[in-house]
């Protein structure tokens, strides 16, 4: 009673522990929570027992908790191996019905359970062979999962969640013990049950390594590996050890049961369940994997890497769409993994010649500069040799009897420097990974490392050359977009020019008429304005396009009255629909948009033809119209030449139709035009009305030819 009491007990301080450090910080990450429920739920239960052991009573409500706590531990499971599938309706339904038929298995047993209470039979509930059986089949469906867990699990992330996997599987393999040999001497042994609490606490330091490693919440993308024969015997020679290993622990249980007194079979489940904890542990330990690949290599194969796999590796580190790690360190990743590096920095050659400090991955080096004509850049770039430090500082002779070498003070610096891998494009050197000392291969690196570490150089050259060019053509891109405000700034900046042109051609002999003084002062004035608006843009100001009302007649009034100042023929006939037709949108970009479209016809149109302008309503769109009687345009120059920028087949601009269909797309119309050769031409512009619009009025129609008699231009 007093061993059962301090064996649950301690392990309901450390679940309950657990479960309140999984309690703070963040709760919107639903595996830790549950991870969470899952460790609460396990002090519950082993405080129940304890108080069972300590006081009497309580056997029947520890009984239901443990299937309750199994229930939530399987909970957890699921919800961590629902993170290695992609979100679907359909692997979210196939997940809620297993986890249904889990509760619905859980919960029948602790009705059947209930039933035997009801009965008074206590013996049965606890040693009935059908609720034993119910025991055993959670043992192993946990186990099962476990197995999934750990095949889909992420490389990158089994450093932290092997400790989880290896904790939760050796509780469901002692209850898989504990339960078989209820089951096969029909009771339960009263040892192995109060071995039970103690047990299940050791798993939870592992748990504790795991949230320390500040492990992912999340399995990522695993691949399925295939096993060749090299990995085969890998496996095998690590089974044999480990049952070798186990049988020599057997003995040594046994001797601590023969030795332990009263304390014997608790002495013996808790020795023997703590080496085979330490057994898993080694065998989930890098350092541990990679000293048995390198005696299999050397022992057992004539090449030292299995080529087929180490290339896909390759690639497959430098082609993830982990968007967590730039390119550049994973080149250094790529490279380091192939002798098992624990880190490295990645120096590239600058624009200036120099080669510089671009990327590091577990090494801190700072203020890195070489300058080309450095003796390890040559050395590198006419030899394209890996460097091996130890080698050198062994025998430099074997190095600099193919020219002069010295090896800088930055990497000699660090004793853990170990390998300097030439990254080369083609015949240049692109830059060098420094890679750090491997444990495992130090004492073993040899002619296939270099040639491996130096094609896999080569490649990983190409996918940061391929990175710079992508990101070079980003550039031009971005330039390319300059360029062509510039071109718009430059139209915008002709037309304002060809404005000012005209006052001061009038002005010798116009100068004495009081209203061409006032159109000259109206004229600079809007100039100026819109130069203004125009250096705010380009400062980035914000200054965009002032939206407001505006009345498109009296917008089409004024640019008619402009083309009869400027005297170009023929005049366009103006005919509104309504005279109160308003539309949101930029005074000024609308007025020149219109008046570029009316100069167009203007240019393809004789002087006895005609220009009709009309205004009228379509929906809940302005339709404006520009018809001329001039040269007109066939199918192929509308469709592939129009509307392209830098464009034209008058030597200008070429972009001011492209202007007016974008900014008729920005406020959400469009430019359409029909056009016949010999006939003439008609551009149509719809703008959306604005929502303050006017009833439609009667039409009227503006003949503008006498406005020219008006005014002396």
């Amino acid at each position: 009673m007093i061993i059962e009491v301090f064996s649950f007990g301690f392990s309901t301080i450390l679940f309950l522990v657990l479960g309140l450090i999984m309690l703070t910080g963040k709760r919107d990450n639903l595996p830790k929570t549950m991870l969470a429920v899952a460790s609460l739920a396990s002090a519950v239960w082993s405080g129940t027992v304890t108080y069972q052991a300590a006081y009497g009573g309580l056997l029947s409500t520890a009984l239901l908790l443990e299937l309750l706590r199994s229930l939530a531990w399987f909970a957890f499971l699921l919800v961590m191996l629902r993170t290695a599938y992609k979100s679907s309706d359909q692997v979210n339904k196939k997940f809620r019905v297993a986890f249904a038929g889990i509760s619905v298995f859980i919960i029948g047993l602790m009705l059947l359970a209930l039933y035997r209470i009801s009965g008074g039979s206590l013996f049965e509930l606890i040693a009935g062979n059908d609720v034993l059986i119910g025991h055993l089949l959670i043992s192993i469906g946990g186990l099962v999962i476990i197995e999934q867990l750990y095949r889909n699990t992420a490389d990158e992330h089994r450093w932290a969640l092997k400790y989880l996997w290896i904790a939760i599987g050796g509780m469901f393999a002692y209850d898989f013990y504990l339960y078989s040999d209820a089951f096969l001497f029909q009771r339960i042994d009263n040892e192995l049950w109060n071995a039970r609490g103690f047990i299940h606490a050791m798993v939870v330091p592992l748990i504790g390594v795991a949230i320390k490693r500040e492990m992912q919440w999340s399995l990522g993308d695993a691949s399925i590996d295939i096993f060749l024969s090299r990995r085969m015997a890998f496996h095998t020679t690590t089974l044999l050890a480990s049952g070798i290993y186990l049988i020599f622990i057997s003995f040594g249980g046994y001797y601590v049961r023969d030795m332990g007194g009263d304390w014997g079979v608790v002495a013996q489940a808790t020795f023997l369940f703590a080496s085979v904890m330490v057994l898993a542990v080694l065998l989930f330990s890098g350092r541990v994997r990679s000293r048995i690949k390198v005696a299999i290599d050397k022992h057992f194969f004539h090449y030292k890497y299995d080529y087929r796999e180490e290339w896909l590796r390759i690639i497959r580190t430098l082609s993830s769409q982990n968007e967590s790690q730039r390119l550049h360190k994973r080149a250094i990743h790529a490279l380091a993994q192939i002798i098992d590096s624990p880190g490295g920095i990645l120096i590239l050659e600058r624009d200036n010649g120099c080669y510089e400090l671009d990327e590091q991955w577990n090494y801190d080096q700072q203020n890195v500069r070489e300058s080309s004509d450095t003796d390890l850049v040559r050395f590198l770039s006419e030899h394209q040799f890996v460097i091996s430090l130890d080698e050198y500082n062994k025998d430099p002779e074997m190095y600099t009897r193919l020219g002069s070498l010295s090896i800088p003070h930055w990497i000699t610096d660090n004793k853990n420097a170990w390998l300097i891998v030439p990254l080369m494009l083609q015949e240049h050197l692109m830059g060098f990974v420094v890679l750090l000392r491997s444990p495992a291969h130090e004492r073993y690196f040899n002619w296939e490392d270099s040639d491996l570490l130096k094609t896999a150089g080569k490649q990983a050259a190409s996918h940061l050359a391929q990175y710079d060019a992508a990101q070079a053509l980003v550039s031009a891109r971005r330039f390319e977009e300059v360029n062509r405000l510039s071109a718009f700034i430059v139209h915008d900046i002709k037309n304002m020019v060809g404005q000012l042109s005209m006052v001061v051609s009038n002005a010798a002999r116009h100068k004495n008429n009081p209203m061409f003084i006032d159109d000259a002062i109206i004229t600079v004035e809007n100039s100026v304005n819109k130069m203004n608006k125009l250096l705010v843009r380009l400062r980035g100001g914000g200054g965009g396009d002032e939206s407001s009302p505006v009345n498109l007649c009296s917008l089409l009034e004024d640019s008619i009255r402009s083309c009869v100042k400027a005297g170009v023929l023929p005049i366009p006939v103006l005919t509104c629909v309504d005279q109160d037709m308003r539309v949101t949108a930029d005074k000024d970009r609308m007025s020149a948009n219109i008046a570029h479209l009316i100069q167009n016809a203007q240019d393809a149109t004789q002087d006895a033809g005609s220009i009709t302008v009309r205004l009228r309503k379509q929906g809940g769109f302005a339709v404006i119209e520009i018809e001329d009687s001039g040269e007109g345009m066939d199918e192929s120059f509308i469709h592939d030449r129009l509307f392209q920028p830098f464009e034209s087949t008058k030597g200008t601009m070429g972009i001011g139709v492209f202007q007016v269909r974008e900014y008729a797309r920005k406020l959400g119309g469009q430019l359409d035009v029909e056009s016949q050769l010999g006939v003439g031409t008609t551009f149509r512009l719809l703008i959306p009305l604005s929502l303050s619009q006017e009833t439609v009025k009667d039409p009227q129609v503006l003949h503008l030819n006498e406005l020219g008699r008006k005014r002396d231009v």
